[in-house]
This record gives structure tokens, C-alpha cells and sequence, in this order.
């Protein structure tokens, strides 16, 4: 299965390099693997200890391969040079230079809050809310809470998924206030479309944590973090309580794919077209942090 997705600045069709895609097919696809799944991969201590190595010292030997065969431009970030890192995770969680993500500043504009490949939905059936094509989850067992699941009905979603080699801090979308951040324990599948497309409610299993943000131009937004295989950690920068800016960083992954969600209640943005309908014809798109991804309805 190639994985295809459209460069929203050009517009091409291009392909996914995938780190490990045959151990993905495998773990995936076949019988054997899928044991190995269930009994290994997706636990949470595998993906601890294999994170934890990612700390180690020696880890740093495989940066400059890693930049090179996922083609990562370094001069974005603030320690361009591979050696400056004290392991792979402290690269993975590499930060940018301010001007290597342009913020749309304009208050009626909400901005990606990371990079990666984005879906985007609209009068979203928080009973039938989509994974992937054919696959479905509601909304209540996502986030744990019958009644906030109910108050998102007919709004919309941003699902933005963070590749291994994605930049991967992620940030608000607006200004704000934070509110309550509830963190859910879970496995630890890939996010990957291979997974995607084979396990069943994949982000309800996984390991999450959901932050009420009080968005100042968007109304409430349910903000979601997905952990995966090898993730062995989300950060929060931000906490409960605390005014934030547009752009401001709300936290990151450890070593490993991610995603991030968005929900976003009945009459409050509009998604932008590109975007929608890029997703009607199953297709992600590449977005960056910073860059508009919908408006502002009034």
C-alpha cells in the first residue's frame, strides 16, 4: 500500500516515505504479526523502554541517516547541525526558528497547530465519527463524557497526523484559555494509514489526552492528543488555567507518530475548501504550523 497525500503548496500528488513500513505491513497484515501486535508492540511498556533508548547517548548515531532518507531540511531548526543533539529524542523534539513557521496572525484565521497530513470534516455525527473510510468511533468514547460528546454535534474536525519525521512541538490555534486537561491511559498502535485501515476504533484504544481549550475566535475546542507506538510520552507545556496566545506551543511527543485532533462545535469555523474536499477524495494534505486551515463564521 503506497501512501499518497497532496503538498498544499505546490498542490503535488506526492508519496509518504514510511520508517519501517515493512514491519508495518507485517504487524498489520499478517497472522504472525498481529499476535506480535497484541502481545508486544502495542504495550505501553514496550513503547517506554524503546523511547527511553531514544534517550540514550548512542541513539544520536542514527540522526544524520534519518535527516538524509526522510529528506528533513535542518536549516529550520534552532541546532542546525545533527551533532548538537544529545540523543535521537532530544532531535525528534527538536524546536524551530520563529521565522521557519510564518504564524497567520489575523484573528478570524485559525492556524494548523502542527505539521503533518490533515483530514478535515464538517457536520461531523459525533455517534459515527470517521477514523478512516469504512471505519468509524463516537465521539463519547474518544473523550470519556456523554454530554460534552453531545455538544459537538453537527461541528467539525481537523485530524492532523505527525510522521516520524514531522516537526513535532505542536501549538494553539488561537488565543485562549486553557481549560481541563484529561489524560486517558491506552495502547499504543502506530497511526499510521496502514494501521488505520486494520485496527477497529484505533484512537479510543490508544493513549490520549484531551485539553477543553476556550479558543477567544472559535468557541470551545476539544484539543486531542494521540500517542502511538513508541510514543512514550506526551508533553504539556501548557497548563490548567493559563492564558495562551495564538502560536503559543502547547506541548510535544516523545520518539514516535502522533496525532493531533481538533473538535469543533456546530456554527463556529468553516474549514477551508482545499482542505474538505482534498478529504472526499480520501487524500491528506500537507499542512504546516501556522498556516490558515479554516475561518471564522459568524
Amino acid at each position: 500500500m503506497k501512501i499518497v497525500y497532496i503538498e498544499r503548496k505546490t498542490g503535488e500528488l506526492k508519496e509518504e516515505k514510511v520508517p519501517g513500513r515493512i514491519f508495518l505491513q507485517w504487524i498489520y497484515g499478517n497472522r504472525l504479526g498481529k499476535l506480535t501486535l497484541w502481545a508486544l508492540v502495542k504495550r505501553k511498556w514496550f513503547s517506554k523502554v524503546y523511547g527511553k533508548t531514544q534517550d540514550w547517548s548512542f541513539s544520536k548515531r542514527k540522526i544524520e541517516g534519518f535527516v538524509k532518507d526522510q529528506g528533513i531540511n535542518m536549516q529550520e531548526a534552532e541546532r542546525e547541525n545533527s551533532q548538537d543533539y544529545d540523543s535521537f529524542n532530544d532531535f525528534f523534539s527538536r524546536k524551530l526558528k520563529e521565522e521557519a513557521r510564518p504564524m497567520d496572525l489575523r484573528e478570524e484565521i485559525l492556524v494548523s497547530p502542527a505539521d503533518g497530513k490533515l483530514l478535515a470534516y464538517e457536520n461531523i455525527d459525533t455517534d459515527q465519527v470517521v477514523q478512516i473510510k469504512g471505519l468509524n468511533y463516537s465521539l463519547e468514547e474518544l473523550i470519556g463524557d456523554k454530554a460534552l460528546a453531545e455538544s459537538y454535534q453537527g461541528g467539525s474536525k481537523v485530524i492532523i497526523r505527525l510522521a516520524p519525521s514531522d516537526y513535532h512541538r505542536f501549538h494553539f490555534p488561537d488565543s485562549g484559555l486553557v481549560g481541563s486537561i484529561k489524560r486517558i491511559k491506552g495502547n499504543y498502535n502506530s497511526v499510521n494509514p496502514l494501521a488505520l485501515e486494520k485496527v477497529i476504533r484505533l484512537y479510543v484504544q490508544n493513549k490520549r489526552d484531551i485539553t477543553n481549550f476556550i479558543s477567544d475566535n472559535f468557541g470551545e475546542v476539544l484539543y486531542i492528543e494521540i500517542g502511538a507506538t513508541c510514543v512514550g510520552t506526551i508533553i504539556q507545556s501548557s497548563k490548567e488555567n493559563q492564558r495562551v496566545i495564538k502560536g503559543e506551543e502547547k506541548g510535544y511527543f516523545a520518539f514516535g507518530g502522533s496525532t493531533v485532533i481538533m473538535f469543533f462545535k456546530e456554527g463556529k469555523v468553516k474549514i477551508h475548501e482545499d482542505l474538505v474536499k482534498n478529504t472526499k477524495k480520501g487524500l491528506e494534505t500537507k499542512v504546516y504550523m501556522g498556516e490558515g486551515v479554516g475561518q471564522k463564521q459568524e
